[in-house]
């Protein structure tokens, strides 16, 4: 509704009270009080239409102005829109022209191409008729060569993989060679340092022992005693001690021969008392006997002990001590078995000192590491597995046992001590005046080395020399070459390595000689 005539309304409404309430409350007024009222409310309406038309031209004056604005927005509007338009229609038309040259450009490709397609299949079939022609003559020279040279190509071919396979393998092991000895003299540099100091600040003893002793007699008279009646005395102490007893034309001597050197002491000992007793027969004999062997066990234990505390191994089961004492009485190669785990257990603190690890636990190794060659009971185990299932029985560090089970690599080393006990066992076993071999198992050992090189083609000769410590190999010179010369010497290496044992090491040296002699008359 419009304000204007909200106010006439309002004016109209005003003249109405206002004309009631004078007929109400001024009804005794006179007639001029009524003009007034009348001329009043006139003035109320004019100034109320005054009022209304002022507002009236007030709001027409914004809705013009605001008309005004809604239109110039709109046009702006309506003109941006014409002008995107206009931008959209210039692109496309742009985007036509540029279609429509790479319609004519691509017309004219495709027009070019089939031009050049046929020069294509034109040339293919000269191609393809002169790889024929070539295929022809090919097989005309192959069939000329397979005439001339009297090999068809496949035979040619598989002389040719050959001979390249050959000379392949030739530089391959001379590669392997140089690398293996590079790495040799890089590596082995610290460690012959470290070897080399372990082994001087060691104390090593040179003791052999034989299979035999020798017990002596004041006279050639008891020996009739110890025989006794019809033998029956000899026979005897043979049963009980295990030991064959020897009387013959020496004079004042008895020989002791047995494997077993404890056997041979509680024989000596049995015999020592029987003598300086007098009474000789079955029932004494086997008394003393039984008297002997278990003074031998204390005294095992007690040396034993003493090696454990010398040692400064401690902790060791009573069974474990035990079998050290035993060690005592036992020997490898002519080597006391005690002495050389004495000796190994000294070098492998040592050196495990050298390199900065536990030097109680590899003496400890190094001590353990033969235990096996001692057992109660004979087993088909080697002494190395055997060795290791005691120690882990009686509650032995797992590095100690890896360690004794690993010296002779009959299974792998898991612990860094035992390439370390290895060592160390091959060098106490290695050195010299430590071990003697019996003279048929060293000659054997030297017609071994010499078969296997004489079993290579185009070797001449061979000898083991230096005790076996060398294998000379001479070679024909026209059968092996200087580069076959260099392969051979690896390969009888790696097979000794394989097949054979040895203490220490072998060298292999291949000669290949090529004399030309001629005679001017």
């Amino acid at each position: 509704m419009e304000p204007t005539i909200i106010y006439i309304i309002i004016g109209v409404a005003a003249l109405i009270v206002g004309i009631i309430l004078g007929k109400f409350i001024f009804a005794k007024n006179t007639q001029q009080k009524i003009e007034e009222a009348e001329q009043q409310a006139k003035k109320i309406v004019s100034d109320a239409e005054l009022k209304a038309e002022t507002l009236k031209k007030e709001k027409m004056l914004e809705a013009k102005e605001k008309f005004v604005e809604l239109k110039t927005a709109h046009e702006k509007e309506v003109s941006q829109r014409n002008q995107k338009i206009i931008e959209a229609e210039t692109r496309i038309k742009q985007k036509e022209q540029s279609l429509n040259q790479k319609d004519q450009n691509l017309e004219k490709h495709i027009k070019e191409n089939e031009g050049i397609k046929e020069n294509l299949n034109r040339q293919i079939e000269i191609v393809n008729l002169k790889r024929t022609e070539l295929e022809k003559h090919q097989e005309e020279h192959i069939r000329r060569l397979e005439k001339v040279a009297g090999l068809t190509a496949e035979d040619a071919k598989f002389q040719l993989i050959e001979s390249l396979k050959q000379e392949a393998q030739t530089k391959a092991v001379a590669l392997q060679q140089e690398i293996i000895e590079d790495a040799k003299q890089k590596a082995g540099k610290e460690a012959r340092k470290i070897v080399i100091q372990t082994i001087q600040r060691t104390a090593a003893e040179a003791a052999i022992e034989n299979s035999i002793t020798v017990f002596n007699l004041e006279s050639d008279e008891i020996k009739g005693s110890i025989i006794g009646r019809e033998g029956r005395n000899i026979r005897a102490i043979e049963a009980a001690t295990g030991v064959d007893l020897i009387v013959d034309d020496t004079p004042e001597a008895i020989v002791l021969s047995s494997f077993d050197p404890l056997r041979r002491e509680i024989a000596r000992l049995s015999l020592q008392r029987l003598v300086a007793d007098g009474r000789i027969h079955p029932a004494r004999i086997e008394e003393v006997v039984e008297k002997t062997k278990k003074q031998i066990e204390d005294q095992v234990m007690e040396i034993g002990e003493r090696t454990a505390m010398e040692l400064g191994v401690h902790g060791l089961h009573k069974e474990l001590i035990r079998m050290v004492g035993r060690m005592r009485f036992r020997s490898s190669y002519g080597q006391n078995l005690l002495m050389h785990s004495r000796e190994t257990a000294n070098l492998c603190a040592i050196m495990a000192s050298e390199l900065g690890m536990n030097p109680k636990l590899a003496k400890r190794a190094g001590l353990l590491h033969d235990i096996g060659k001692v057992p109660d009971e004979e087993t088909e185990l080697s002494h190395a597995l055997l060795g290791a299932k005691l120690a882990e029985k009686y509650g032995e560090n797992p590095a100690v046992v890896n360690a004794i089970a690993a010296h002779h690599d009959e299974v792998e080393m898991q612990y860094v001590i035992s390439p370390i006990i290895q060592a160390c066992d091959a060098i106490s076993g290695a050195r010299p005046g430590a071990r003697r071999e019996i003279m048929q198992q060293y000659i054997q050992r030297i017609k071994d080395l010499e078969n296997m090189a004489m079993s290579y083609t185009g070797v001449e000769k061979a000898y083991a020399i230096q005790a076996g410590r060398e294998l000379r190999v001479i070679v024909e010179a026209d059968k092996v070459t200087d580069g076959d010369s260099d392969k051979l010497s690896f390969e009888i290496a790696q097979k000794i390595q394989t097949e054979m044992t040895f203490p220490g090491q072998i060298k292999v040296t291949v000669i290949r000689e090529k004399r030309s002699v001629n005679v001017a008359r």
